[in-house]
């Protein structure tokens, strides 16, 4: 089996898919809970905790509909225009066969070499040197590359390139990150707008109030109660967005070497683009890029290192630097 053709990965990333929506309904019933709690911590009269949490069950049961038909609203705007809204944040425009014949035929020959549909080519004109895949199906895949890693690699190491980013697309790695950057924009967007609230405004976590007769303590603690459920929900979400498998990077590295037949290419672009690849877009499209330069440490790297990636090239390609 090539080293591309890892059927094992993209069924395990059509299962993750799979996962991600099925996961989706349970974590937005908490987060929604959880702000339910919240209000009635803030602006409810009750008698005892156990009656603050009832009152934010039945707050639920009316409110729960309207949460789940907004989050649909949300997927649907969200996958039907993905793609607008990645070239909205990065500048990133089609680049026609015209202004970049051989760029288009390097691509053409790849796509023919395993008789895939080939998917549109952009640029995003920024000196830093990165590149990217997107899209859901092959009617809107693309691969974006910035205008400084065109003009700084050559033939060969271009070609690796666009071979890595095609391997993202034909393992499904590009729909598996849209479906979880859809997922968490929710949770991370009602997760910030909370705590920015408290922090903002002060919410006191006890203290009598006026408008309040019930027990202020009682009320702290739902307040407590609900910080802690929006955090865990907030955490989880972004769990799922930064761990979703380092694996993807090197198996996109190997299905490259697989497309060209040169390690060496790979190789000496990855060299090239460390410490070159900073570029401004939201995190969530940085995740999507052959290097994300604003990488964190351990469960939360959204990329291996280059130096390791590089190294796997070596062991387990033959390449050399």
């Amino acid at each position: 089996m090539g080293a591309y053709g890892l059927a094992t990965h993209i069924w395990n990333n059509n299962l993750k898919s799979i996962l991600l929506l099925a996961g989706f309904p349970v974590l937005l019933l908490t987060l929604m809970y959880a702000l339910c709690v919240l209000y009635v911590g803030v602006a409810v009269e009750f008698s005892t905790i156990e009656e603050g949490l009832r009152l934010a069950l039945d707050q639920l049961g009316r409110i729960w509909p309207f949460a789940f038909l907004a989050a649909g609203v949300w997927f649907l705007i969200a996958w039907l225009s993905h793609q607008s809204l990645i070239n909205m944040s990065t500048g990133a425009r089609g680049l026609t066969r015209q202004e970049a014949p051989e760029l288009y035929n390097m691509l053409e020959n790849l796509c023919i070499s395993r008789g895939v549909p080939m998917p549109k080519l952009q640029v995003i004109d920024t000196p830093a040197l990165n590149a990217f895949a997107s899209g859901v199906s092959d009617r809107n895949y693309a691969i974006t590359l910035t205008r400084g890693i065109v003009e700084a690699l050559d033939r060969a190491e271009l070609e690796a390139v666009m071979a890595h980013e095609l391997t993202h697309i034909r393992n499904r790695d590009v729909r598996l990150l849209i479906i979880a950057v859809i997922f968490v924009g929710i949770f991370s967007f009602f997760g910030e707008l909370v705590f920015r609230n408290i922090f903002r405004t002060g919410v006191r976590i006890g203290g009598h109030t006026e408008s309040r007769k019930g027990d202020s303590r009682g009320g702290g603690v739902l307040i407590l109660i609900a910080i802690a459920m929006i955090a865990i929900a907030y955490v989880l979400a972004m769990v799922i967005r930064f761990s979703l498998s380092q694996k993807r990077e090197f198996l996109a590295d190997a299905g490259a070497v697989d497309l060209t037949r040169r390690p060496d290419g790979m190789i000496s672009a990855l060299k090239k683009i460390s410490g070159r690849s900073e570029i401004d877009a939201p995190g969530e499209v940085r995740q999507m890029m052959i290097d994300n330069s604003t990488n964190f440490a351990g469960l939360f790297a959204t990329h291996p290192s280059i130096e390791k990636r590089i190294s796997a090239l070596e062991s387990y390609a033959g390449g050399t630097r």
